[in-house]
């Protein structure tokens, strides 16, 4: 994806409200979404669409937020999107949860949107840091085997 491409961020919610906010706050800030109401079209959608960033509330009906985003991940084409959690709910060690589950963050309703753009920012640039940092580790090794021999 180029880099004047509006990054493509997938919203699962099924809070109209709550979607209309986000939409309009995403296009207000140069990203292009995808809104999901429910777990299950959320899963269809990243089956077959490459997404940067992933915004999930966690109580989505018959499917947690958190369980979506474990199923999502064992797709190879999202894999490594990251994916923060909305939710207004008072739940008991939901960071931690919502960490295990493969969240990037984790954001109570309602949001802060200065909050919420530099945590996008910072979830999306988690993953191009980590295969940067496996590159130079592998170019490394690759180049002390090839003085060792």
């Amino acid at each position: 994806m180029s880099e004047n491409q509006p990054k493509k961020v997938l919203v699962i919610d099924d809070e109209q409200a709550i979607v209309d906010e986000l939409v309009s706050f995403l296009f207000q800030h140069g990203y292009m979404p995808t809104v999901c109401m429910n777990a299950d079209d959320a899963l269809v959608s990243a089956q077959s669409e490459v997404f940067d960033l992933i915004i999930s509330d966690i109580n989505l009906g018959m499917v947690s937020g958190l369980e979506l985003c474990q199923r999502i991940h064992e797709l190879e084409n999202a894999n490594e999107t990251p994916v923060i959690f909305l939710s207004g709910a008072q739940i008991p060690d939901i960071i931690r949860r919502s960490r295990s589950a493969g969240g990037t963050y984790y954001v109570r309703k309602p949001f802060d949107p200065e909050v919420m753009v530099e945590l996008m920012d910072k979830a999306m640039w988690f993953p191009v840091l980590t295969h940067s940092h496996i590159r130079r580790t592998s170019e490394q090794f690759e180049m002390a085997m090839a003085e060792m021999s």
